[in-house]
């Protein structure tokens, strides 16, 4: 399926556990105090705490783990979560990546 798809299921799931999720949350890029919207986008923020990228791939490239590093960087967050949902064994999917841990 489609990663949107995993998105907004997985969205309804944090939020029934009690969770506050926010999707497709913009992501500025500060560079000499002046904000520009880059286009990124988190797919899903945690309760303000957790990035979750989103993937539906055959296969992981390097490139989808530093996107989740600098995601982290850019916001300052601490902890991101990488999920392929194109797997036959999800819970080898899932890459946890933190940031000035």
């Amino acid at each position: 399926m489609l990663e949107s798809v995993y998105q907004h299921i997985l969205r309804y799931e944090l939020e029934k556990q009690g969770l506050i999720v926010k999707m497709e949350v913009a992501l500025p890029v500060i560079y000499d105090d002046k904000l520009f919207d880059i286009g990124f986008r988190l797919d899903l923020l945690v309760n303000e705490k957790v990035i979750i990228e989103i993937k539906s791939v055959e296969k992981l490239a390097e490139v989808h783990h530093k996107q989740v590093i600098t995601y982290l960087k850019l916001s300052n967050i601490k902890l991101g979560i990488l999920v392929n949902f194109n797997s036959d064994d999800i819970s080898k999917s899932i890459y946890r990546k933190v940031n000035k841990l």
